[in-house]
């Protein structure tokens, strides 16, 4: 993940995109999300870490109110297309795999499914488990928007030590 995060950094960077873009960019992408957008703002770019903080948080959580709103209306107009319904059937189904947590502890399984900064958890994840379960929006927000902040720290923390050890 390092190497992707180093390959979007120096692409948008050599086409003048300033490093605080760089890392909201990164943030907003499935997957790479605030987690490795924390990565790049303190080990690959050495900014202060509480603006990457901030900037990784903003970028990550911007998606998920969407997310919630739209994602299940997407999805049913998408399995009407005949190229793009496996996909989304498989998407749909590999996500509900992670239904048990939400199942056993309820709203708090979800704040802790997104706050475990591991892959294939995370803010976008967490929303479309939250949509496909059809939860209440406000609260899966409110509750992605706290596992979301739980990773950031967690990763920041993790990212600091890492810094540390290459950069001394």
């Amino acid at each position: 993940m390092q190497e992707v995060c180093q390959t979007i950094q120096q692409f948008l960077s050599a086409h003048g995109v300033p490093d605080w873009l760089v890392v909201f960019i990164i943030s907003l992408f499935p997957i790479l999300e605030c987690r490795l957008g924390m990565f790049t703002a303190i080990v690959l770019l050495q900014m202060n870490p509480f603006v990457g903080f901030i900037i990784s948080f903003i970028g990550n959580l911007l998606p998920i109110p969407f997310i919630l709103v739209l994602i299940n209306k997407i999805f049913e107009l998408l399995k009407k297309v005949p190229v793009i319904n496996k996909p989304i059937y498989w998407l749909e189904e590999h996500t509900l795999k992670k239904k048990d947590k939400i199942d056993k502890y309820g709203i708090w399984g979800l704040l802790i499914f997104v706050a475990i900064p591991l892959p294939g958890t995370g803010g976008w994840t967490g929303a479309l488990l939250a949509s496909l379960l059809h939860l209440d929006r406000k609260k899966s927000f409110g509750i992605i928007a706290i596992g979301v902040f739980i990773a950031g720290l967690i990763i920041t923390i993790l990212s600091l030590i890492v810094g540390a050890a290459v950069f001394g």
